[in-house]
């Protein structure tokens, strides 16, 4: 990899930079402090594993068992069918909201806008689920992070009270230090990524060397059931993978604010997942060969927390999970950059209401520092219209991915099309072609991504609605898909006539 960030005399676009911009029509308003290094740890601390792999586990595992694992292999075909579509377009579209520009340079304005607004919103829901996962971990490290109730299970009202709690300070302190600017956005990014893989690296070791049992273990189903019986719990486990491996595409996001980004971007969008997908892998089949007992009810509660603290010496426990908790930051600040950046290319086009003020730059920063405030008051709603509900983690996460994957389709779909009708994807040179690959590829991203994207939306008791709280709970994912569409789709009228009226006035 390169450099890991460039010096403050390098922050500003050099002419090369500030050339391809400006042949989609923008000037250089963003600073560009983003190196190699870093760019792959905007996609890298999105995806997170040591998050959303410790935050999620012990869901995947309390609904499939030790054989859920199988769902992290089938997963991951589907993401690096699309993080390889993502990267060929990167290369050729390098500009900031990355989703929202490939749509609509692919499918058309309105498409463009509804794949943006759905990244947006999806964008939004995951700097909340993110956040919330501080959760898992916090109280494990000391208990006086569980301030509200004594249950610290994310399943449970208090446990859940308490993340929103953890939250929403974690939300605060992220927008404060992107308001700053990209280079110490990218600075953290690059700590809290670099210790990640170290931790991973540690945490994965650590299980296997104590091991109880083989590797065989994830043949295990857990007592869901067995051949076409467990159908059912594997499928509905396999959101803990869903979830994990998507995010890789922040990279692009921040394409304006990245030197030389036509090769930088596809390079740290297919590094940062494939490891990811590696690493990941690892920890939770090393995970389910140490555990303690695989009956313990502690294995679908706290997960690998309770592995990590029960199995290994106090100090080291909780020193690995201090390394989680700052990889928890670090994606949270990731994810809450890469929103505004799609906040920002969206205004700057005049998509979005409030465009004007949503648009500006800081000229001392290079940064939009309205857009940044926006995303996180936002996430904090989400997880303040949740409290008391035992249910929300699970709720909101999986409500992120389908609203993710829906965007996601939107680029993936118009990109099928193009090639099926035999036709090149348009824009800039790239350094990056799939060639012959691209539509086998392209054809795995859509058909996997759709399958994936209904599987997590439908409507199981299991997932949104835990506790038994009612309909509107087990029904969440499929009513916020069509709120996100119902409100899409009047903001975009409005906007829409708008439009019109000052073009036929002035």
């Amino acid at each position: 990899m390169s450099t890991t960030i460039d010096p403050p005399s390098a922050q500003f676009s050099s002419a090369e930079d500030t050339a391809t911009l400006e042949e989609f029509g923008y000037e250089q308003e963003l600073h560009r402090g983003i190196g190699g290094y870093a760019a792959f740890a905007a996609g890298f601390s999105f995806v997170s594993i040591l998050t959303t792999v410790f935050a999620l586990f012990a869901l995947g595992f309390g609904l499939g068992g030790p054989a859920f694992v199988f769902t992290w292999p089938i997963v991951f075909v589907c993401q690096f069918a699309v993080c390889l579509v993502f990267a060929e377009l990167s290369g050729k579209f390098p500009v900031a909201g990355a989703i929202y520009q490939w749509s609509r340079r692919l499918a058309g304005e309105t498409v463009g806008w509804f794949a943006g607004w759905f990244m947006l919103i999806g964008y939004i829901v995951s700097v909340a689920a993110l956040a919330i996962a501080m959760q898992s971990v916090l109280p494990s490290i000391w208990s006086g992070f569980q301030i509200i109730g004594d249950d610290p299970s994310l399943t449970s009202i208090s446990g859940a009270s308490n993340g929103i709690l953890l939250g929403s300070v974690t939300i605060v302190a992220c927008t404060a230090i992107s308001s700053v600017g990209v280079a110490l956005m990218g600075r953290i990014t690059v700590i809290g990524v670099t210790l990640e893989i170290v931790g991973v690296f540690l945490i994965v070791g650590a299980m296997f060397v104590t091991a109880r049992r083989g590797p065989s273990a994830v043949l295990d189903t857990g007592g869901h059931g067995h051949g076409g019986g467990y159908v059912w719990a594997f499928l509905a486990s396999m959101l803990m993978a869903a979830y994990v491996m998507y995010g890789f595409d922040s990279a692009a996001e921040l394409s304006e604010e990245t030197t030389n980004p036509r090769r930088t971007a596809p390079r740290a969008i297919v590094g940062a997942l494939l490891v990811s997908g590696i690493g990941g892998g690892l920890m939770i089949i090393a995970a389910v060969m140490a555990a303690p007992s695989l009956d313990a009810p502690e294995m679908s509660t706290q997960g690998i927390a309770w592995i990590i603290t029960s199995q290994l010496d106090t100090w080291l426990g909780k020193a690995l999970l201090t390394i989680v908790a700052t990889s928890i930051f670090s994606a949270t600040l990731a994810i809450q950059t890469s929103a505004s950046r799609v906040m920002f290319s969206m205004a700057r086009d005049g998509r979005l209401p409030g465009a004007k003020v949503l648009a500006k730059v800081n000229k001392r920063t290079g940064t939009p520092l309205a857009t940044g405030v926006t995303v996180s008051v936002l996430a904090i709603a989400i997880l303040l219209l949740n409290v008391g509900q035992a249910g929300v983690f699970t709720a909101i996460t999986s409500v992120s991915v389908v609203i993710v994957y829906s965007a996601y389709l939107m680029v993936t779909v118009p990109a099928l099309i193009r090639r099926l009708r035999g036709e090149t994807l348009s824009g800039g040179p790239g350094v990056m072609s799939l060639g012959r690959w691209g539509l086998p590829v392209n054809v795995v991203a859509v058909v996997m991504g759709a399958a994936l994207m209904i599987n997590i939306a439908w409507p199981r008791a299991e997932i949104y609605d835990p506790a038994g709280q009612g309909w509107y709970m087990q029904y969440f994912a499929v009513l916020f898909v069509g709120a996100t569409v119902v409100v899409g789709a009047v903001c975009h009228r409005l906007i829409h006539h708008e439009r019109e009226v000052a073009s036929s006035t002035s």
